[in-house]
């Protein structure tokens, strides 16, 4: 009964929840709520449930157990995203790019955008077209080095759950996000479906990393979903230059970067294996870019990355 309850769990946990909360941040919507603070609301409630089933149905014991990161994981979600959560991180920059970028595209006549459309078409599109961007920037953050010095940092864990889906650099976050929602701010995407693409980002993302039994099937050849995004933290850098998009696969399927062998499963020793001494502390983290020779040449860590 439990190996049939965890399959059950691993197959449909993800779509249930995505199209969950699509139906739920409707529901909010009609009472009147700001739609960015609908979206982080909704996505906060999937991070505590998947964090409680990640004890549950975990992918791997291994990544139960800390690693002295829990610090580091929580330091970055409230004080490097600028927020007490992914979601609010995303709401900031949703604040932003909606309510400034997108107002100067329809004062300079770009409001060209089909809103016209069915909301989920809408929804497709949006996701097609900000996730170009975003793949660019973080395929460009894995071959060139001045760009990897930001996001070594998201690969720096020894394992993957829930929360460390927010370990980013926030200048990496800023160009990752840049990337992604600017050029639909400019198109004319409006508030109300910025707070869906919001919500399917974070309830992705919180799934994308958690460590949790999914098997999506057909499905991982639309959404990057763990079971390749697993290869895209291994520790083999041939492994892991794949699989880059942040919610659809579509874009590394057109440039061959979709990586899913069926031979093996992905690691679970994961990390830099190029950069053993990369700090583990949240303060080092931020510096790490300006203190990229020193961790090169292997220099002592520094007092906060007990």
């Amino acid at each position: 009964m439990q190996a049939l309850t965890r399959k059950v769990v691993s197959i449909t946990v993800f779509p249930f929840m995505m199209v969950g909360s699509f139906f739920l941040l409707q529901r909010v919507l009609k009472t009147g709520m700001d739609p960015a603070l609908a979206a982080g609301a909704i996505a906060a409630l999937v991070s505590v449930l998947i964090m409680g089933l990640e004890r549950l149905f975990p992918y791997t014991d291994r990544w139960l157990h800390s690693q002295g990161d829990l610090v580091t994981d929580v330091s970055h979600m409230v004080l490097s995203t600028l927020g007490t959560s992914e979601v609010l991180k995303m709401a900031v920059f949703f604040g932003v790019s909606t309510y400034g970028v997108s107002w100067l595209a329809h004062g300079i006549g770009w409001d060209i955008w089909p809103d016209q459309w069915p909301l989920v078409a809408q929804l497709a599109m949006a996701l097609v077209i900000g996730e170009f961007g975003q793949y660019w920037v973080h395929r460009v953050a894995h071959e060139r080095e001045l760009l990897w010095r930001l996001h070594a940092t998201h690969h720096s864990p020894g394992r993957l759950y829930w929360l460390n889906a927010g370990r980013f650099h926030p200048l990496d976050t800023t160009l990752q996000y840049g990337g992604m929602f600017l050029p639909l701010a400019l198109l004319g995407v409006g508030p109300e479906l910025m707070a869906y693409f919001a919500l399917v980002t974070s309830v992705h993302g919180v799934h994308q990393h958690a460590n949790l039994e999914m098997r999506l099937g057909p499905l991982n050849w639309v959404f990057s979903m763990a079971e390749l995004h697993r290869w895209h933290h291994s520790r083999t850098i041939d492994e892991a230059n794949n699989n880059y998009g942040a919610n659809l696969i579509v874009w590394d399927i057109v440039f061959g970067t979709r990586f899913l062998p069926s031979d093996r499963l992905p690691p679970t020793d994961i990390g830099l294996a190029e950069m053993p001494n990369f700090p583990q502390g949240f303060w080092a983290q931020l510096a790490s870019p300006f203190t990229w020779r020193r961790i090169q040449a292997g220099e002592a860590q520094l007092p906060d990355e007990e």
